[in-house]
């Protein structure tokens, strides 16, 4: 009998363009779920460069990996904090605009 094995999903490998990068974080702003959008963040960093990150922001990079993991829960400081470094920002618009 074979045996099948998996690996785990690894969305950062795909995240291959910024356009790539902007539409996965907005669906995920759309769903409005912060632990989403935490690990969505934390994607987008490892596709861009932990260390980098960690440079730009003035975190470690151990830092930064429990801040963005399932479990983390970093302060809405350091999300902006990341999100400048990562060159990204959000926006706010009317529900009822949607």
């Amino acid at each position: 009998m074979d045996t099948t094995t998996y690996k785990q999903f690894d969305a950062s490998r795909y995240l291959d363009s910024e356009e790539a990068m902007r539409e996965y974080l907005a669906i995920a702003l759309e769903d409005g779920d912060t632990a989403t959008i935490q690990l969505v963040l934390r994607d987008i960093a490892k596709a861009r460069g932990m260390s980098e990150l960690a440079r730009k922001t003035q975190l470690n990079r151990e830092s930064l990996y429990k801040s963005l993991s399932a479990q983390g829960n970093p302060s809405f400081a350091s999300i902006m904090k990341i999100m400048s470094a990562l060159d990204l920002k959000m926006t706010l618009a009317s529900q009822e605009a949607q």
